[in-house]
């Protein structure tokens, strides 16, 4: 699978035909616009937002409204990316543990242990991620949270992901440590680390967190903004 990094915890997994992306959040983000990242620019068929907090959901209305794309979350964030203008018919709402087929494969909303306010302070519902399976295989994204030992559920249901999407950054969601751990628990040796770098709170030191996963066998990919890799 083909994956491009937007910054933050914005990426896009390019599959079945389909673009796929992930919690955007782009003409806030300074390093994004420095590396000449255009929100207009970007595609997708669907928008997947893990939870409501603005660093994940400020670009998707726009996004959705221009491209037509089905935007797939809990279901306080997507009634509430509704309410700010997605069409009815492109929206599909989850909740933890429920799964639904779509044209490039299944998706199910897992636990993750953050908060969800959405960006006006209304409700957001509880946080969560997402396990994507489809004819190219499985990858798991994490969204914003702890580390947890649910996590060893998605190892069990789904032994062989091709990537995981893990937050790095520290303070507001695991630091690399802990997604190191994490990479055990969902039995996955490839992953893309997110949410880290965007402000100095949550600055990421690359070399040691690279070689903490290859001393384990493992590899942290941590893409450019803008560059697109392959998983």
């Amino acid at each position: 699978m083909k994956v491009t990094y937007y910054g933050h915890s914005c990426f896009a997994v390019h599959v079945s035909g389909n673009t796929l992306l992930f919690d955007p959040f782009v003409t806030k983000n300074d390093l994004a616009q420095e590396a000449g990242v255009n929100r207009d620019q970007i595609r997708a068929d669907y928008i997947l937002v893990s939870h409501g907090h603005f660093d994940h959901c400020d670009d998707a209305v726009s996004i959705a409204q221009r491209t037509r794309a089905t935007v797939i979350g809990g279901f306080e964030v997507t009634q509430w990316l509704h309410e700010q203008g997605v069409p009815d018919e492109q929206v599909h709402s989850m909740n933890h543990g429920g799964a639904h087929r779509f044209d490039f494969g299944r998706v199910k909303f897992v636990n993750a242990v953050h908060s969800s306010t959405m960006p006006d302070g209304s409700p957001g519902g509880n946080p969560g991620g997402f396990v994507v399976d489809t004819a190219e295989g499985a990858f798991y994204y994490s969204g914003d949270t702890a580390l947890t030992m649910d996590m060893q559920l998605i190892g069990s249901a789904f032994p062989n992901l091709r990537f995981a999407v893990l937050c790095v950054g520290d303070n507001y969601t695991m630091g690399y440590e802990d997604a190191l751990h994490a990479s055990d628990f969902v039995k996955c040796e490839h992953v893309l680390g997110v949410h880290y770098d965007t402000w100095p709170i949550i600055a990421l030191d690359h070399a040691t967190a690279q070689e903490a996963f290859r001393a384990k066998g493992k590899t942290l990919h941590l893409p450019r903004i803008g560059e697109t890799i392959e998983l």
